[in-house]
């Protein structure tokens, strides 16, 4: 049985890049543009937003920007698969979001390649951080204040801990640990409960914040 292309809503005031984009994921069979918009009020009023699998959403619009416009729309439809595009490097603006509940974080000069790997780990339900993006945050950081956990993370969690800020999903942890899936996500739903986080996307900034893992 043939794969459904992932549906994808574009969100972004420049219309050459949001053409350009949507041409380069058209071209793959694998996903389908079924909307665009050109700020956030109009993302808002996007009568597909229920439909689609996978938003992309720039950050700086005119009229409602992203952080503003993904608020909305997760208080309506909390299940929706958010990737934030951005030229920005500052970490505030990926903090926002976090706690928002985005699930993935571009840079705008990411390479198709790099997009279409993160569209797929959001919509699989995996959170995604482009790597420039966490190098920038490391470096930006380490002069943060560490605030540590309430319950000290084990040798095993903070193997696991790093394997997940670099991308990994629960089964290629399990393969290069050599333990099974269902510990992984055991491991993880631990790691979870010790850092007070909502998700994943929330536990790598908390991890990269508090000095837990070197990216």
């Amino acid at each position: 049985m043939e794969e459904k292309p992932c549906r994808i809503i574009l969100v972004d005031d420049h219309t050459l890049f949001r053409n350009g984009l949507k041409t380069l994921l058209n071209i793959n069979p694998k996903y389908t543009v079924i909307a665009e918009a050109s700020n956030g009020r109009e993302f808002l009023d996007c009568p597909e937003i229920n439909s689609a699998d996978v938003i992309l959403l720039d950050i700086d619009m005119p009229e409602m920007n992203g952080i503003v416009a993904a608020e909305r729309a997760l208080a309506i439809y909390p299940e929706l698969k958010i990737i934030t595009l951005s030229m920005f490097g500052e970490e505030d603006y990926y903090f926002s979001m976090v706690s928002i509940g985005v699930k993935g974080f571009l840079l705008k000069n990411s390479d198709i390649d790099e997009v279409q790997g993160a569209i797929d780990t959001v919509n699989d339900g995996g959170s995604y951080f482009s790597q420039e993006l966490l190098y920038n945050l490391v470096s930006n950081l380490r002069n943060t204040p560490i605030h540590n956990t309430d319950e000290e993370l084990s040798e095993r969690e903070r193997e696991v801990l790093l394997m997940i800020c670099k991308g990994l999903s629960n089964q290629e942890i399990g393969d290069l640990l050599f333990i099974s899936k269902r510990t992984v996500d055991k491991h993880r739903a631990n790691i979870l409960a010790k850092t007070n986080c909502k998700n994943t996307a929330n536990l790598v900034v908390y991890a990269i914040k508090n000095k837990l893992v070197e990216i």
